[in-house]
């Protein structure tokens, strides 16, 4: 049985009670102890700054030319947190059962009271740090609404809240970088994590621009690398967005959790080619003004502002009239796919829906509406040549975030010991569906609030053990496996590119492993995964060397993609219900709603890797609600 670790107690107090019992490490000792952070994004940044402040030595990697390049900037609507400032109803308590509701009740009590527990000192934080949110004319922090919430409790800056957010946390990194508390090691991607007597002890990273394999040894090891959305090929992710570093953890011995829980955003821009290599995402506060409809006759062609009132679906609003256009990400998306499935899809490849703000501008003005959106606004016109003041956006589903990764208890540690998972790159917070700008919130209370009490609880154990170096035969056993994977690509003499695969994974998923999952489609899935994988050990051509070689590069996440592909079929396939983004077309009502089935599956499904071509072995982690009761979720 897996030990999630959550302290005693009643809810509101068990991370009051947990920080006062909490190990310490003596300020003096702090300087003898090493750690390495993995990423640079959000939760990655927050969390080696504040780990240097408080006097440990940081070790920071990231594959990106700066670490202000972490994709943590694509986060571009807000960042909620229960402050009440609307003076609306919100609190601590509704935050946290509109997450557990949002998340259709397969996330853990615990982890999330505290992250809307801890929301309200984020914004603090952030303010302190010179983050520019938006302000009323008063002076006071301005506040909007995102999806699957009936309050305003979403603080921004314009369109740009991640990338204000990471310019905060990354001026915080660089003053230790400044201080000599924090190695910052850009253009450096992890390939393998070291394991010795059972503990995270180091990585192998490979310096993407010489090609040389190093060693980094420590006390203990941090990922913030992020989700795997992109494993989808097209999705709103960076192209350099990948899985490795969770993915070659879990091969070590880290459990991963949750894995075909995938968020497909409903306010992307559609594909509009078959040569497109990413989507891009339009922040979901557009939600808030603009009404989303579809024409009521399939096919039509007409320019949509000629179409009258009558002759438009407003299908959110009529399906939810409660929540309309604000309904969650997961409902959203579902239903836009059901439209465009049924004919009603509009642009050139009928693969879109209308986000329309002509009714916002006539009832605020074009200039409050500019005011809130302008830059969201200029990004769609320089993107389609259309100007959204004056027509319709298009947006369609895509595939976005992540709420599987690396199975974490309550301290964020991962199954090996010393080996935490910090943002995206865990399961912990958002179960089956992630709210609208809890992403940003997970990732700063992560780094900002947790990590820097849970880790130094699990340091203080540490401080006698025996100092472990880079001669360690686990380094080199570890840096062998690196090299010699790196060899085979390099060796291979098909004829097929990684984008080829690639693409290939992504369709393969998107149809059968994507907005909607069926029995027959998942195991068609893993039997062409199969075929996939021989074929990508024979046909697979690697051009160039072994030193600056991007296509080297993606050919270790490519292969990692494959395998991750195939946890998340097992995953999708062991689990016979409908639960937020998973939806699993057997388990539906007559009108196309997900039916859960709480007596079989309240449990976070964490995966064991056993081996090559060895089939994962499950463990179950029980979810009990003791604050909450389970119900029907329904925003109608």
């Amino acid at each position: 049985m897996i030990d999630s670790k959550i302290p005693e107690g009643p809810l509101a107090e068990k991370w009051s009670h947990y920080k006062a019992k909490a190990k310490l490490v003596n300020p003096a000792n702090r300087k003898k102890l090493n750690i390495i952070v993995v990423g640079t994004g959000l939760a990655g940044a927050s969390c080696a700054a504040s780990l240097a402040e408080q006097g440990y030595n940081v070790k920071s990697f990231c594959f990106q030319d700066s670490a202000r390049r972490a994709h943590s900037v694509a986060a571009q609507g807000g960042v909620n947190a229960a402050k009440n400032y609307k003076n609306d109803g919100d609190s601590t308590f509704r935050m946290f059962y509109d997450t557990i509701k949002g998340g259709d009740f397969r996330s853990r009590e615990a982890n999330v009271y505290r992250l809307a527990e801890c929301s309200a000192h984020l914004i603090d934080h952030a303010v302190a740090q010179g983050v520019p949110f938006a302000r009323e004319y008063a002076g006071y922090l301005n506040n909007r609404s995102f999806g699957g919430v009936q309050v305003s409790r979403t603080f921004y800056a314009r369109g740009q809240t991640g990338q204000q957010l990471l310019l905060g946390a990354y001026q915080a990194l660089l003053r230790q970088v400044s201080l000599g508390k924090v190695d910052l090691n850009t253009r450096h991607e992890m390939l393998e994590l070291v394991v010795i007597d059972g503990k995270a002890k180091g990585i192998i990273a490979r310096n993407l621009e010489t090609g040389a394999i190093e060693r980094h040894a420590a006390d203990a090891v941090v990922l913030a690398s992020g989700g795997y959305g992109k494993v989808y090929y097209l999705s709103t992710l960076a192209m350099g967005c990948n899985s490795s570093a969770i993915w070659r953890a879990h091969k070590k011995g880290a459990f991963m959790a949750g894995v075909s829980w995938i968020q497909f955003h409903p306010t992307s821009l559609p594909q509009h080619g078959e040569n497109q290599s990413k989507l891009t995402l339009m922040s979901e506060s557009l939600r808030n003004d603009g009404r989303i409809w579809v024409p009521k006759t399939a096919g039509d062609d007409r320019n949509p502002n000629i179409i009258p009132e009558e002759e438009r679906d407003y299908y959110l609003e009529r399906k939810y009239p409660s929540f309309g256009n604000l309904a969650p990400r997961d409902i959203s998306s579902r239903a836009a796919k059901e439209q465009i499935d049924a004919g009603h899809g509009v642009g050139p490849m009928k693969n879109a829906i209308y986000l329309d703000f002509s009714d916002a501008i006539r009832a605020q003005g074009k200039d409050k509406i500019e005011a809130k959106y302008s830059n969201l606004f200029a990004m769609y016109e320089k993107i389609t040549g259309i100007n959204a003041y004056k027509e319709p956006m298009l947006i369609s589903p895509s595939a976005h975030f992540t709420m599987g990764g690396l199975w974490v208890d309550y301290e964020l540690m991962t199954t090996i010991p010393g080996l935490f998972a910090l943002g995206e790159a865990n399961f912990a917070d958002h179960g089956a569906n992630r709210l609208g700008a809890n992403s940003l919130l997970q990732a700063c209370v992560d780094g900002y609030f947790i990590a820097p009490y849970t880790i130094p609880n699990y340091l203080s154990g540490e401080l006698n053990a025996p100092k472990i170096d880079t001669s360690h035969p686990a380094f080199e056993e570890a840096e062998k496996t690196v090299q010699s994977q790196l060899n085979r690509f390099l060796s291979s003499k098909g004829t097929l590119s990684t984008d080829y695969f690639h693409k290939k994974i992504g369709r393969l998923l998107y149809e059968k492993c994507g907005l909607s999952r069926s029995k027959e489609k998942l195991e068609q899935a893993l039997e062409e995964i199969k075929i996939l994988k021989a074929s990508f050990e024979k046909d697979l051509l690697i051009t160039g060397d072994d030193k600056l070689n991007s296509e080297l590069e993606k050919a270790g996440r490519i292969a990692d993609y494959i395998e991750l592909a195939e946890l998340m079929c097992h995953d999708a396939l062991q689990r016979e219900e409908s639960c937020g983004a998973h939806f699993r077309e057997e388990y539906q009502t007559p009108d196309g709603e997900a039916v859960r089935n709480d007596a079989d599956f309240c449990y976070v499904s964490a995966w064991e890797w056993k081996g090559k071509e060895q089939q994962p072995e499950l463990h179950k982690e029980p979810l009990v609600f003791e604050s909450v009761e389970l119900a029907v979720r329904s925003y109608k």
